[in-house]
């Protein structure tokens, strides 16, 4: 199927949706998608403390909220631009502006104003490398998927991957001034992290995502295909994720703890390739190994991030 384009559906002449009066200031957190905001702040943080050098307490403290601060921005501008579809799928009719609790408009702006605060105060409390790949990785979730890939190819979520994976390299920049091997590694596992993890979400989501029009790969290859991909993507993710071990960048408490977690991780994966379907490619057991899946891929990062912070702290 072809992907939609996005067009503004006040260019359309529809009319667009009424925001109701008096927004409350958890509208305007969600705004930030504050669920993505804590795995960025963990990872970010992360990527900071194992960093060779040191950094002043407070001004860690700073780099995290900027991290924090630019990624909440990064998903109002997502939300802005998303809205036409959001309005459209069940798993986020719910978010204020398609529930017409906040105007696009200000959503806009709000997102704009709250990026050029997190990479203007970054770069005057750490360095202009660590500013630099936030300015870039904003722009990397809000312009390239956002805008760019998301409604027009089903490798999507493969190239836009790296989207979610810089805020361990933000962390260590602002340490270091420069950029390392290690967060780099970190950004590689999140980056082939991101396919079996969102490919699992969207098996059972592909209703969702097929009204809308957005070409995931279930929607576009069929879920057997995307079954095998996102076994694919595990086992290419296990060497990954343990090399920091043998490449002398960690110690046995990370290298053990990725190698056993991956494990089940591709176990996990193993069970949605072979999740038994009808003829249709419908899964007949309504998609539970899919869904296990997705809820390991979230704990399974955050065993691999905090064993890298408790080895390098022992």
């Amino acid at each position: 199927m072809s992907a939609s384009v996005h067009t503004a559906p006040e260019l359309l002449g529809e009319t667009p949706v009424t925001p109701a009066l008096g927004a409350e200031p958890r509208d305007w957190l969600l705004l930030l998608k504050p669920r993505v905001i804590s795995l960025v702040v963990f990872t970010g943080a992360v990527g900071l403390v194992t960093a060779p050098g040191h950094i002043n307490p407070v001004l860690g403290a700073v780099a995290i909220f900027c991290i924090a601060l630019g990624a909440g921005a990064a998903g109002a501008l997502n939300m802005w631009y998303d809205r036409d579809i959001d309005a459209l799928m069940k798993r986020t009719l719910a978010r204020p502006i398609p529930a017409g609790k906040i105007e696009a408009g200000g959503a806009l702006g709000y997102g704009i104003v709250l990026s050029i605060i997190s990479v203007l105060l970054l770069a005057m409390a750490t360095n202009l490398v660590a500013a630099g790949v936030l300015a870039f990785s904003i722009f990397y979730y809000a312009v390239i998927y956002t805008m760019w890939l998301k409604r027009r190819t089903p490798q999507n979520i493969v190239i836009g991957g790296g989207a979610g994976a810089f805020p361990a390299v933000i962390g260590a920049a602002a340490v270091t001034g420069h950029i390392t091997a290690l967060p780099v590694l970190l950004f590689a596992i999140v980056f082939f992290w991101t396919p079996p993890h969102f490919w699992s979400l969207s098996l059972f989501a592909s209703i969702d995502y097929e009204k809308a029009g957005i070409p995931m790969l279930p929607v576009v290859k069929g879920a057997k295909h995307t079954r095998l991909n996102v076994l694919v993507y595990a086992l290419l993710l296990l060497p990954l994720a343990v090399s920091p071990w043998p490449l002398g960048l960690t110690g046995p408490v990370y290298g053990l703890t990725a190698l056993i977690s991956s494990l089940v991780f591709v176990y996990y994966c193993w069970g949605v390739y072979a999740d038994k379907q009808d003829a249709k490619g419908v899964s007949l057991t309504k998609d539970k190994p899919a869904r296990a899946a997705f809820k390991y891929s979230i704990l399974y990062l955050f065993i691999l991030f905090l064993a890298c912070a408790v080895d390098h702290l022992v």
